[in-house]
């Protein structure tokens, strides 16, 4: 099944070098304009990817170019720390994710999610590479999955976890039964890997799979206050949602994916029971993406909620969780908009909320 939201997701992400940047470096934005998107640097080349050092500096990927930037977001000072060479930007493909150590500075080794070509193929890639005196070296590939023919559902986020494992997933490569078959077959899954890429010890079937029956992703992170994983994935035409992910779960994302039914967990009706539905689905796609929690993000507004962003309509949303954090206890509701597309949201050390458009990295202020 072809969905159109995903190919106008796919054009946003291949108009990143030409997309003009905001005309102002800080708007109101939101809900009685009560949230500003503060500019971090702008006329950047499609920083799709990043992550902070514990420093506060900014790591982000070129998606296109596969080089690796640091920004310091207090000096403005922008250096190229190291190129990753191969990459396929077509499509929704190229770097992609980006994971300091978490041992870092100690251990200063960046891994990152990557298309590129591989032994005379296209693959989806796991890499990591040292740095020493401000420039990388020594890159290794620490896992290989191969890239659909069309530039699509290629998934691509990264993120070490409260335990030190790697989180990475894998979209379903565009076509659908991968997601069920837990072979060797990383497509449509969420793996969880030691820092050497292999699979951690606790996973559910011996293997790097953590979760499976997923669809694409480009959006998971970890609850501050429970270290639940929650994970944003784009739907067929008819869906997308966000799901609380559980160790050895089927998601139902399969051959028998179907838009004929408008209820939570319509397209998740493939493979093996129990099948987990989403905990918060759309009536209609949006091109759902990054995802971080507010806690202690500065703007109390946003307190203990999840924030989440889009490409098709361009804006940034957030939703409260009950009580347990196990579900969502309201309705989304649009915070920030008219942003050109969020591809990544992310949390600084010290609590704050910046995302990535494809253009630029922002930070959410109060107004």
């Amino acid at each position: 099944m072809i969905r159109t939201a995903t190919r106008g997701l796919a054009a946003i992400l291949i108009l990143a070098t030409v997309t003009a940047a905001p005309a102002s470096s800080e708007a109101a934005v939101g809900h009685r304009a009560t949230i500003k998107a503060r500019a971090v640097a702008t006329g950047l080349n499609g920083p799709s990817g990043f992550t902070f050092a514990p420093n506060g500096v900014i790591w982000y990927l070129e998606r296109g170019t596969g080089e690796v930037h640091t920004l310091d977001p207090g000096t403005g000072k922008n250096h190229r720390v190291f190129t990753i060479h191969g990459v396929n930007g077509d499509g929704e493909r190229g770097a992609l994710g980006i994971a300091l150590s978490p041992r870092w500075p100690a251990k200063k080794v960046v891994y990152v999610y990557v298309t590129r070509s591989g032994g005379g193929h296209l693959q989806n890639q796991l890499v990591r590479f040292r740095v020493s005196g401000g420039t990388g070296h020594g890159l290794t590939v620490l896992l290989k999955s191969p890239a659909s023919t069309d530039p699509y559902h290629n998934g691509g986020r990264i993120l070490f976890g409260p335990d030190h494992k790697l989180y990475v997933v894998i979209g379903d490569g565009h076509h659908s039964p991968n997601a069920q078959d837990r072979s060797d077959n990383f497509r449509g899954k969420i793996l969880r890997l030691d820092p050497d890429g292999t699979g951690a010890k606790g996973n559910p079937f011996g293997s790097r799979i953590w979760s499976y029956g997923h669809r694409n992703s480009f959006g998971f992170t970890f609850d501050p206050v429970t270290h639940r994983l929650w994970e944003t994935e784009n739907g067929p035409e008819c869906t997308d949602e966000i799901n609380l992910i559980v160790k050895g779960a089927n998601f139902g994302w399969g051959p028998k994916e179907t838009c004929s039914t408008p209820k939570p967990g319509g397209t998740n009706n493939s493979g093996p029971k129990p099948r987990h539905r989403p905990k918060w689905f759309t009536g209609s796609t949006i091109g759902i993406t990054g995802a971080a929690f507010c806690h202690g993000c500065g703007i109390r507004s946003l307190g203990g909620q999840l924030v989440f962003g889009d490409v098709d309509t361009g804006s940034l949303h957030a939703i409260h969780l009950n009580a347990r954090r196990t579900a969502f206890s309201s309705k989304a509701r649009v915070i920030a908009s008219g942003l050109n597309g969020v591809h990544s949201v992310e949390v600084s050390p010290t609590g704050r909320i910046y995302f990535s458009g494809p253009n630029g990295i922002y930070r959410l202020v109060s107004a």
